[in-house]
């Protein structure tokens, strides 16, 4: 039991970022039980040491939490502390989401160091992006910039657009809010032109199944709108396959007691998109998911994810 351990140890990545993120979590933890002893176990993941090939072709986003399920798996972690838009649709077997706590901004944002918008960049501009789905929604809009992969952490992102590897970056608004770099946001996409992530903005705290004390504990962290609103766009990628490498985007909203939905299929260069929304109640916030997959199914991403299998 936590209470005769007296501590618990979080898995984490290295960067900067999700360092932030843990001790974000370890600061609510050490608010909910004071004298705890709470520490870090740092680890380098596959997803931050494969730097020159695309997530898609190295196996997805699963490569930023496989070696944090692993340490809670051996014994060296109690919990991980995840940003939901990396976790993979599909747990592995004895691993639950003991919590996900309130959402930062899910938007995406426009940085560059010469123009204000997408809109504002010349024919031929480069755009860097690390995200099939952005990609997809860029160039349907935009059909003349050129978009490029870009990989690393977040500084090394900034790195690279300010040595003009790139005229723009497109990045997640709630990192750069995180580590207090807002100033760096040109603009923001509206969900309109870049439908976010499912998850994006939400940190994630994952344990074995089998440890119902730190269920137990972690459940005031849990924000219930963000909850069920994460549960929802994660199982739209769910029923349409679980890859964390199709261009997929879903996003929930929560007003007046009902959950909104949008989820969007496309083609990475753009050319092919489907969109589906819908509403449901909150305390259904998976079924609401698998009714909008089902229309995504319908309206053609069934065609638009066998051509990205081939």
């Amino acid at each position: 039991m936590i209470r005769e351990l007296g501590q618990v140890r979080i898995a984490t990545r290295r960067s900067r970022l999700a360092l932030w993120q843990a001790e974000h979590v370890k600061a609510r933890l050490e608010a909910l039980r004071p004298g705890l002893r709470i520490e870090l176990l740092a680890l380098s993941t596959r997803g931050d040491e494969l730097l020159e090939v695309s997530l898609a072709k190295a196996g997805g986003k699963g490569l930023f939490v496989k070696e944090l399920e692993a340490a809670m798996a051996e014994g060296r972690a109690d919990i991980a502390v995840h940003s939901m838009k990396d976790v993979p649709a599909e747990l592995p077997p004895g691993f639950v989401l003991a919590a996900i706590l309130a959402r930062e901004d899910p938007r995406d944002a426009f940085v560059s160091r010469t123009h204000e918008n997408l809109a504002a960049l010349p024919a031929g501009a480069v755009v860097g992006t690390s995200s099939l789905r952005r990609q997809a929604q860029i160039a349907a809009r935009h059909p003349g910039l050129e978009i490029r992969p870009l990989r690393g952490n977040l500084d090394t992102r900034l790195a690279k657009l300010d040595r003009g590897d790139y005229a723009a970056i497109v990045l997640a608004a709630a990192g750069l809010k995180r580590l207090g770099l807002a100033a760096r946001i040109r603009s923001t996409l509206s969900v309109e032109d870049s439908l976010p992530a499912a998850g994006q903005a939400a940190l994630g705290i994952e344990c074995l199944a089998a440890r119902p004390e730190l269920l137990e504990f972690l459940k005031p962290l849990d924000d219930p709108d963000a909850s069920a609103c994460v549960r929802a766009e994660r199982q739209v990628n769910l029923a349409l396959g679980g890859s964390c490498t199709i261009p997929l985007g879903a996003y929930a909203q929560i007003a007046d007691g009902k959950m909104r939905l949008r989820a969007l299929v496309a083609s990475p260069d753009g050319r092919h998109a489907v969109r589906a929304e819908g509403e449901g109640e909150v305390q259904a916030a998976e079924a609401l998911g698998l009714r909008v997959a089902a229309l995504l199914r319908e309206r053609g991403a069934g065609e638009i994810l066998a051509a990205l299998a081939q």
